[in-house]
């Protein structure tokens, strides 16, 4: 039996919520505006380093295409995680302000293009800004659809992990909506971070992706992504970068 694809869609609700690559190919074009989430680590880097009024270029591939992007955007190419600069959270600190750089990324850069090709209004949401997000659409979007997408991770095979960092902080973003306009797919993510947010920074450490990283020898970039709502930067795309609002 054929299924309708509308199905999938959330279209009676105006806050939605999906996840990976896949979802925002859906409901982008059903949307006014896309909130990004990938907090380990790929949208906390992109808040940290916006805070320094620096220009973000996401990118989908680490490999020589990415050098020659770089020059053609005159940015500098993050490094691999442990340089600086580099996807680490931790190592753009220190990053020169109005610095162009260019962030590859399998999951928030690949999600973040996707929404690109559906010219909708995309913000970069973590932790770090959740409510600051929130608020900012309330005040500029306060009657349009609004789709918040938690990016998750990759198995190994490239097959989509959901990850619950990326869960709860679209939660947290959520959680400042009216919740009767929210479709139960944002209920439960708004669930998620009631659950977590007393306890975000333990549950980020033990869970599957923070575990990953702490191993990997990064357990401040954990540290710093899940700080909740300690920013007022809203990063927008705009002309292929993230960047502060204009």
């Amino acid at each position: 039996m054929h299924i309708n694809d509308d199905v999938f869609n959330q279209v009676q609700y105006r806050f939605r919520f999906e996840w990976g690559a896949e979802g925002v190919r859906r409901l982008a074009p059903l949307s006014s505006v896309v909130v990004i989430m990938d907090v380990l680590s790929f949208t906390t880097c992109v808040e940290v380093a916006v805070s320094r009024e620096a220009l973000v270029f996401p990118y989908l591939y680490k490999d020589e295409s990415a050098i020659k992007f770089a020059q053609s955007v005159s940015a500098i190419l993050a490094e691999k995680r442990g340089k600086t600069p580099s996807l680490s959270p931790e190592s753009l600190l220190s990053l020169s302000p109005k610095t162009r750089i260019v962030l590859p990324s399998p999951n928030g850069s690949t999600c973040t293009v996707i929404a690109k090709e559906s010219n909708v209004f995309t913000i970069a949401g973590c932790l770090r800004n959740a409510f600051a997000v929130s608020d900012f659409i309330n005040r500029h979007y306060p009657n349009d659809v609004i789709s918040v997408f938690a990016c998750g991770e990759q198995w190994s095979n490239g097959v989509l992990r959901p990850a619950i960092e990326d869960l709860i902080a679209a939660g947290a973003i959520l959680s400042r909506f009216d919740q009767s306009c929210l479709s139960p797919e944002a209920k439960i993510a708004v669930s998620a971070f009631r659950h977590a947010e007393l306890d975000i920074q333990t549950i980020l450490m033990e869970c599957s992706s923070g575990r990953e990283l702490i191993e990997k020898g990064f357990p401040q970039d954990v540290n710093i992504a899940s700080e909740l709502n300690v920013s007022q930067v809203v990063p927008v795309f705009h002309n292929g970068a993230y960047m502060q609002p204009f």
